[in-house]
């Protein structure tokens, strides 16, 4: 037998919330984070009981928003950017250190 379904293990969850005519909504938002935490039953839980497999919202944020950001900031965005959020230890040094390391990445980069 090649293939049996009754043997699948998969505990992956995925939901979908999004306005049929793709018009941002902050109701849209909320529903969505009421999804999310109802899904905690499929994903991964470490050992500490708090801490995930990093499921979560992905969220479209409009290119004028990062450029305003960035120009408020004294930055100049090219024209392809990228834009990362970066969780760090809680341990002030040990954030410290991983936020040098990712700013020297990032200007070997650019």
């Amino acid at each position: 037998m090649l293939y049996d379904k009754s043997l699948e293990r998969d505990n992956c969850g995925f939901g979908l919330i999004a306005h049929i005519e793709g018009e941002p909504s902050h109701k849209v938002v909320r529903t969505a984070i009421h999804a999310l935490a109802r899904m905690q039953h499929r994903g991964a839980i470490l050992a500490d009981g708090k801490t995930g497999d990093g499921c979560g919202l992905l969220l479209q944020k409009p290119d004028r928003f990062f450029r305003i950001v960035a120009q408020e900031r004294g930055w100049r965005l090219a024209k392809n950017y990228a834009v990362g959020m970066l969780f760090l230890n809680k341990d002030p040094e040990l954030a410290a250190a991983a936020r040098r390391i990712v700013e020297e990445e990032l200007q070997r980069e650019t």
